[in-house]
Protein backbone atom coordinates (compact mmCIF):
# COMPACT_ATOMS: atom_id res chain seq x y z
CA UNK A 1 0.00 0.00 0.00
CA UNK A 2 1.56 3.95 -0.70
CA UNK A 3 0.30 6.64 1.02
CA UNK A 4 -0.20 10.23 -0.43
CA UNK A 5 -1.16 13.05 0.58
CA UNK A 6 -1.77 16.35 -1.25
CA UNK A 7 -1.00 19.56 0.72
CA UNK A 8 -4.61 21.29 -0.83
CA UNK A 9 -3.64 24.81 0.45
CA UNK A 10 -0.92 24.26 -2.14
CA UNK A 11 -2.64 22.99 -5.13
CA UNK A 12 -3.81 24.94 -7.68
CA UNK A 13 -5.82 22.58 -9.41
CA UNK A 14 -3.50 22.38 -12.32
CA UNK A 15 -4.80 18.71 -12.71
CA UNK A 16 -1.64 17.24 -14.17
CA UNK A 17 -2.13 14.69 -11.34
CA UNK A 18 -5.27 13.80 -12.71
CA UNK A 19 -3.86 13.53 -16.13
CA UNK A 20 -0.83 11.04 -15.19
CA UNK A 21 -2.77 8.94 -12.73
CA UNK A 22 -6.49 8.98 -13.29
CA UNK A 23 -6.95 6.10 -11.25
CA UNK A 24 -5.93 8.25 -8.23
CA UNK A 25 -6.71 11.92 -8.29
CA UNK A 26 -9.84 13.55 -10.00
CA UNK A 27 -10.65 17.26 -10.53
CA UNK A 28 -13.97 17.99 -9.08
CA UNK A 29 -14.96 21.49 -10.52
CA UNK A 30 -12.61 24.27 -11.66
CA UNK A 31 -10.06 23.71 -8.46
CA UNK A 32 -11.14 20.47 -5.93
CA UNK A 33 -9.13 17.94 -6.52
CA UNK A 34 -10.42 14.69 -4.81
CA UNK A 35 -7.85 11.11 -4.42
CA UNK A 36 -6.91 8.40 -2.56
CA UNK A 37 -5.24 8.67 0.03
CA UNK A 38 -4.22 4.98 -0.24
CA UNK A 39 -3.50 3.53 -3.42
CA UNK A 40 -1.95 -0.44 -4.72
CA UNK A 41 1.91 -0.75 -4.54
CA UNK A 42 0.97 -1.08 -8.53
CA UNK A 43 0.96 3.02 -9.02
CA UNK A 44 3.52 4.02 -7.35
CA UNK A 45 5.37 4.51 -10.76
CA UNK A 46 2.90 6.63 -12.12
CA UNK A 47 2.40 8.34 -8.41
CA UNK A 48 5.74 8.96 -8.28
CA UNK A 49 5.57 10.79 -11.84
CA UNK A 50 2.09 12.84 -10.90
CA UNK A 51 3.78 14.00 -7.78
CA UNK A 52 6.96 15.26 -9.66
CA UNK A 53 4.81 16.95 -12.55
CA UNK A 54 2.89 19.06 -9.88
CA UNK A 55 4.00 22.69 -10.45
CA UNK A 56 3.48 23.75 -7.10
CA UNK A 57 4.97 20.08 -5.53
CA UNK A 58 1.56 19.70 -3.63
CA UNK A 59 1.76 15.82 -3.60
CA UNK A 60 3.62 13.63 -1.15
CA UNK A 61 4.37 10.23 -1.60
CA UNK A 62 5.86 7.82 0.52
CA UNK A 63 9.30 6.65 -0.42
CA UNK A 64 9.60 8.83 -3.17
CA UNK A 65 12.66 10.26 -2.07
CA UNK A 66 14.38 7.15 -0.42
CA UNK A 67 14.31 5.70 -3.80
CA UNK A 68 15.94 9.46 -5.60
CA UNK A 69 18.68 8.47 -3.35
CA UNK A 70 19.34 4.91 -3.94
CA UNK A 71 19.32 5.51 -7.16
CA UNK A 72 22.16 8.28 -6.97
CA UNK A 73 24.38 5.57 -5.11
CA UNK A 74 24.49 7.43 -1.86
CA UNK A 75 23.44 5.25 1.15
CA UNK A 76 21.71 6.84 4.25
CA UNK A 77 24.51 7.77 6.31
CA UNK A 78 26.73 8.49 3.21
CA UNK A 79 24.11 10.83 2.23
CA UNK A 80 24.41 12.66 5.69
CA UNK A 81 28.05 12.54 5.69
CA UNK A 82 29.15 12.90 2.69
CA UNK A 83 31.76 10.07 3.08
CA UNK A 84 32.48 7.22 0.35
Amino acid sequence: MVRIAVDLNRCQGYAQCAFLAPEVFAMHGEEGLLYDPDVDEAQREKLARAAAACPVQAILVDAVDAVDVADAGDTPAEAVSGAR
